[in-house]
């Protein structure tokens, strides 16, 4: 009954999940890209231009996004570069999921084709609890990293704050204004599948102890201890029977026997009468 539940424990790790959910995470994140506009309104009104596009994508190295903004002087135009370098933590948190779903998918394919000697070979049960432990930690440092990552890649690319960076806006003859911000339902649900990726991938490590040697090992000495302790229960502490029976035969034995008294004193006793 236990191996039976043991290998319905096996077969039940939520492997195609993990790997599922990974792809989730680096697809919405990796393959983000947003855009932003913002309008320059100009006194002298062939300069202005009321849609600038800016666009932007993953891996969110802002300092390198640059749009064209007039100078509300003629025709001259200057280039304008967005601020921020967010991508350490976007590109660390697309590594941990890529990771997690080659790991992910090497381990089904040996608990599928290789589930016997997963078993005989008591490293690879160790390995893969080390394994599992370890990327349930990154994937929360990781998300929690982008979550805090993509919270300051909102406020950098607030069309109110890149208006700040256009140097014709600081003037207050001219009128600067957002025509649109950018879609961030993509980028908050990669933050909401690394969040869950550390709640599967925590989950799972029960699954991966229960195949270790520890748990075997663990589960062996609780099974020896108490049926030691059952035996120990069963044995009687003394044989009843055999010392009742022991006990009444040297009774009748030394009731039967003549004492020292009947058998000397009283012959010698009458014979001194005579």
């Amino acid at each position: 009954m236990d191996q039976l539940m043991q290998k319905l424990s096996f077969e039940m790790r939520p492997n195609s999940s993990l790997q599922l959910f990974a792809i989730f995470a680096f697809a919405t994140c990796g393959g983000y890209s947003g855009q932003l506009r913002v309008s320059v309104d100009c006194m002298e009104k062939a300069s202005s231009n009321l849609s600038i596009g800016i666009d932007f994508a993953y891996p969110f190295r802002l300092y390198q996004v640059s749009f064209e903004a007039p100078m509300c002087e003629g025709m001259i135009r200057e280039r304008v570069f967005l601020i921020g370098d967010y991508s350490s933590s976007a590109e660390f948190f697309v590594t941990i999921a890529v990771f997690a779903f080659l790991y992910s998918l090497m381990a089904t394919i040996v608990y599928i084709f290789f589930k016997n000697k997963y078993h005989e070979n008591n490293q690879a049960p160790l390995i893969d609890f080390v394994v599992t432990v370890v990327f349930s930690f990154m994937w929360l440092v990781s998300s929690s990293a982008w979550a805090k990552a993509l919270s300051d890649v909102k406020l950098a690319t607030d069309p109110d704050e890149v208006q700040l960076l256009i140097p014709a806006c600081k003037d207050q003859t001219n009128r600067c204004g957002s025509v649109h911000g950018s879609h961030w339902s993509g980028l908050n649900t990669s933050v909401a599948f690394g969040f869950l990726n550390f709640v599967l991938w925590a989950g799972n490590i029960w699954f991966v102890f229960k195949e270790t040697g520890w748990h075997k090992g663990s589960s062996r000495l609780a099974g020896g201890g108490s049926e030691k302790q059952a035996g120990t229960f069963n044995q009687q502490p003394y044989n009843q029977g055999s010392f009742d029976q022991t006990g009444s035969h040297n009774i009748q034995g030394d009731l039967s026997q003549p004492s020292e008294y009947s058998q000397v004193g009283g012959p010698t006793s009458y014979s001194n009468q005579m």
